[in-house]
């Protein structure tokens, strides 16, 4: 499984860590293309955004809304 893009793949603890964040994302509803990507981005707060989806938010807006910016505080 990859983890902050193609070139770099989790193991270990980190797998077991990645491997969490998209079982949650899963049973939140999250399709798995998208529960892969938002898992593997440590970016991500996972709690934020499963806080957002059991607001009722639907689960790509949540996605969108707590998105990083690109090239933002740098």
């Amino acid at each position: 499984m990859f983890i902050d893009g193609p070139h770099r793949t989790a193991d270990g603890p980190e797998l077991q860590i990645l491997s969490w964040r998209l079982r949650r994302l899963l049973e939140a509803g999250f399709g798995i293309d998208l529960a892969e990507g938002l898992a593997a981005d440590r970016r991500m707060d996972l709690h934020a955004l499963l806080s957002l989806v059991a607001r009722s938010c639907q689960t790509t807006l949540a996605a969108r809304i707590l998105s990083p910016v690109e090239g933002a505080w740098q």
